[in-house]
């Protein structure tokens, strides 16, 4: 009777646990976990879809986790990430954001309080979209220290396009009225708004090229 109470409190206390990741095989999508004086063969991680909708989101060394063992087996168990601990504190104390802090820093946050979206240290982003991407809002900010690629047969600009400096290399086309204020304009070295003309002459003659 002994034997079979004490199995049985073993089974009971096996049900849940906590435990330390101490390695992972993301080839097998596995991990050991150690849980008081033992270290669990490789199990199975739990993630939140695992159908034709997929997550990954590997467990790493020393992240606290639950075991749950099918019938109080630590052989059974699978894995459930994940639990703070001092080694690997909250990223956060806001009582609503969405908070996503990664090993190099980089942070991804949503903050229902200011409504802003962030995404901060990250190195380089990239969207490929087979159709279209469409971004909108009263006011875009796009700041670049080095410069900004537009590479496509054609830039559409429906309304007014102010610019510091303009270098067109290929040629163009301009239709309808152009004002020129402040500065010169000049066309194959000739300043159009104020050169002179040589062999002036009254009446109906052409004038000479400019000078």
């Amino acid at each position: 009777m002994n034997t079979q109470l004490t199995e049985l409190m073993r089974l009971l206390r096996n049900l849940i646990r906590t435990g330390v990741i101490t390695q992972v095989d993301t080839t097998r999508g596995m991990c050991r976990v150690a849980t008081g004086n033992l270290e669990t063969n490789w199990l199975h991680w739990l993630t939140s879809r695992a159908g034709n909708a997929r997550t990954w989101w590997a467990p790493s060394v020393g992240e606290q986790v639950l075991l749950l063992s099918i019938g109080g087996e630590l052989t059974t168990a699978f894995v459930l990430p994940a639990i703070f601990s001092d080694e690997f504190p909250a990223p956060s104390i806001s009582p609503e954001a969405t908070h996503i802090q990664f090993p190099d820093g980089a942070v991804m946050e949503y903050e229902p309080q200011s409504g802003a979206l962030t995404v901060t240290g990250i190195k380089t982003a990239t969207i490929m979209a087979s159709d279209a991407v469409h971004i909108t809002a009263p006011d875009i900010t796009c700041v670049a220290s080095t410069r900004i690629t537009l590479d496509t047969p054609e830039v559409i600009c429906t309304q007014l396009m102010s610019t510091g400096n303009l270098i067109v290399r290929n040629g163009g086309k301009m239709t309808g009225n152009i004002e020129h204020t402040g500065g010169t304009f000049s066309s194959n070295g000739v300043v159009v708004d104020s050169h002179k003309h040589t062999g002036i002459r009254s009446g109906g003659d052409t004038s000479g090229g400019p000078v």
